[in-house]
């Protein structure tokens, strides 16, 4: 799988962009936002999904790794397909994103997306933000037990596990990190 690319902008139009690398040409689909952030000429590092067709392959392109977590996040959503889900993606975060279809002011760059598949999305989305907050909770309810058997107070974990990227799941990861926020 093809999950990350960094190489100079050779071609930008208002979908994508042609990233050389090492004398290929990789032809990138991208979000509104994210063509908006870069120039022709810039040097750049995409997180990458590979989407392989019947009849085609077509590569689209993040320029954060939480941003393509949510892109895969809503391309599993049924009925949304690659291109709306990168928009949405585009957003940044589950949270922001479910703020935005709450409010339903979704910024002009996101487009294509109508009320009936924001609701739609909305509903599925917010079983997942669910599942992620447990997830995350039951970490740190073990994360704080493990810290507080090594002499620190309960106070100053929270706050160091409140610095720890919601993106690290795994404990021993989450536990190393705070602990470098506690070592400080």
């Amino acid at each position: 799988m093809l999950s990350y690319l960094a190489g100079k902008i050779i071609h930008k139009d208002d979908k994508k962009i042609i990233l050389e690398r090492g004398g290929f040409g990789f032809e990138v689909f991208l979000a509104n936002l994210n063509l908006d952030q870069i120039n022709l000429g810039d040097e750049v590092h995409l997180y990458t999904y590979l989407l392989v067709g019947e009849k085609t392959m077509e590569l689209y392109g993040c320029l954060t790794e939480a941003e393509m977590e949510l892109f895969k996040t809503l391309k599993a959503v049924s009925g949304v397909g690659a291109k709306t889900a990168l928009q949405l993606a585009s957003l940044g975060s589950i949270e922001k994103l479910k703020q935005a279809l709450e409010s339903g002011e979704m910024p002009p760059e996101v487009k294509g997306v109508g009320a009936k598949k924001l609701q739609k999305i909305l509903l599925e989305l917010t079983g997942k933000i669910e599942e992620i907050k447990k997830n995350k909770t039951s970490l740190d309810d073990e994360a704080i037990k493990a810290l507080s058997e090594l002499g620190f107070n309960r106070s100053e974990i929270i706050q160091a596990l409140q610095n720890v990227s919601p993106d690290i799941k795994n404990l021993e990861d989450r536990l190393r990190e705070a602990l470098k926020y506690l070592a400080k």
